[in-house]
């Protein structure tokens, strides 16, 4: 693994919205409610730092949950992320208010253009002083497809199709300018040296693209990438381009066989596994006494309600679930036409059924309710014992879900970090000033395959 041997690396989950990965959450009583304003991205994102986290990772969808029913009137009623602001100006607020927090947002390959993703990356990496990394992802769903003007979604493998060309151009923008290509020579008059600035010039199946790219790198070269395939064409993707992979686990021993797939993955890419980071989501509900700790489960467990599980299953899956009887078995052709693969195959696995219905998809995939096969629960001894147990048999680090905000990372940085901490398992200071550094991972490569300093 990138990262030191004996040292997790954590990730934050967050949102640019109304409430966290867990849609319940704007309903707990301790959560923020100013999550319209600069200062509540700021507050987190200084006890993150505070508690030495790598980054704070934003999760993002081109649309609000509105396929159920075809209409967006549950998901604005009920709060289910019916607030969706762009994570990028968002991130920059973070990185003001830090010195030393990677921050990374999602970006999409399918509606945006190459140009305009490596611009946007690349000017922010520069702004922040080399702490920022890009989420790839494809998109999912019809409603994402309609807000950029197109009929429907691309079929599941031709969005990838397309994300891997869209990650070569992306590359070779990144790479037009040479480390040393600046002079900034007031004397001679010779700001940079042209013969250190090169073009780009890709002609493919989806891209056409001839210019040449304005801005220079950054001090890590160029942002992280991120990628979350788990799957199939996915995993593949992931195995080519992730320099970190963010997965779920249903348990354990599914975490060992899946951290394997992705380290072959990225083997059979052609590129190192110990250069890759593999980081589940989790969620984290602590207490000082198990008495505190049940409390605090039933009350976050409260806070789920039935519809909003539809809704968010409906977004994903890129299925409209309203009028299907709640026990009917999905078909083989129904499962294979369901836009997050991934989730299709945990629900299969933890139900042990080949055809789950929507009653099991509900149970079992974690949408909306509070996902116990993926939160470690308990006093914070036994929180950072279960962290113990998971890192380094099948993963690198963790990426912290939220069940309430700030709570769930102000009780993470005061009862857990301390713990990992004492153990060697935490950092107790950053490494460097770049989220490469900290996170261990190499430089990347020019175009002539030389390493950038």
């Amino acid at each position: 693994m990138a990262v030191d041997s004996r040292q997790m690396a954590l990730v934050a989950f967050m949102q640019a919205q109304n409430c966290s990965n867990y849609v319940g959450s704007w309903r707990h009583q301790g959560s923020m409610t100013d999550f319209l304003s600069a200062d509540y991205f700021t507050r987190i994102a200084r006890t993150l730092e505070d508690a030495k986290f790598d980054m704070a990772f934003f999760d993002d969808r081109l649309a609000m949950p509105d396929i159920y029913g075809g209409s967006h009137e549950l998901a604005v009623r009920h709060g289910i992320r019916s607030v969706k602001m762009d994570p990028t100006p968002v991130l920059m607020a973070m990185a003001m208010a830090t010195k030393n927090l990677g921050l990374g947002a999602t970006y999409s390959t399918t509606y945006y253009q190459p140009f305009h993703v490596a611009r946007l990356f690349a000017t922010m990496d520069l702004m922040t002083g080399g702490r920022v990394a890009w989420n790839v992802v494809t998109s999912l769903n019809d409603s994402e497809a309609a807000n950029f003007g197109h009929v429907q979604h691309l079929e599941h493998d031709l969005r990838y199709d397309r994300a891997d060309e869209f990650l070569e151009v992306v590359s070779q923008l990144w790479s037009t300018w040479d480390d040393d290509a600046l002079v900034l020579d007031k004397t001679t008059g010779t700001f940079a040296d042209p013969t250190k600035v090169h073009r780009t010039e890709h002609a493919g199946k989806f891209f056409d693209v001839n210019g040449t790219f304005p801005v220079p790198q950054s001090r890590q070269g160029h942002p992280v990438l991120l990628q979350a395939g788990s799957s199939g064409r996915g995993l593949a993707f992931a195995g080519r381009w992730a320099e970190m992979v963010f997965t779920v686990f249903s348990s354990r021993d599914a975490g060992i066989h899946q951290y394997q797939a992705v380290r072959q993955a990225v083997a059979d890419a052609g590129r190192d596994p110990d250069q890759v980071i593999v980081a589940p989501a989790v969620g984290i509900i602590t207490a000082d006494t198990p008495e505190l700790v049940a409390e605090k489960r039933d009350l976050l467990a409260g806070l789920a309600v039935p519809e909003d599980s539809l809704a968010l299953l409906c977004e994903v899956l890129n299925v409209d679930l309203s009028t299907r009887p709640y026990d009917e078995p999905f078909t083989d052709a129904e499962l294979a036409a369901m836009s997050w693969q991934g989730l299709r195959n945990r629900v299969i696995e933890l139900s042990g059924t080949a055809n789950p219905s929507v009653r099991e998809f509900v149970q079992y995939s974690g949408r909306g309710e509070l996902d116990v096969n993926s939160t470690f629960i308990g006093t914070p001894e036994q929180v950072a014992d279960q962290m113990e147990d998971w890192f380094g048999s099948c993963c690198d680090g963790f990426v912290v879900s939220a069940n309430s905000l700030p709570g769930t990372y102000e009780d993470f940085a005061r009862y857990i970090v301390p713990i990992l901490q004492r153990r060697g398992l935490a950092k107790t200071e950053y490494a460097g000033s770049t989220l490469r550094s900290n996170l261990g991972l190499p430089a990347p490569a020019d175009r002539s395959g030389r390493v950038i300093a």
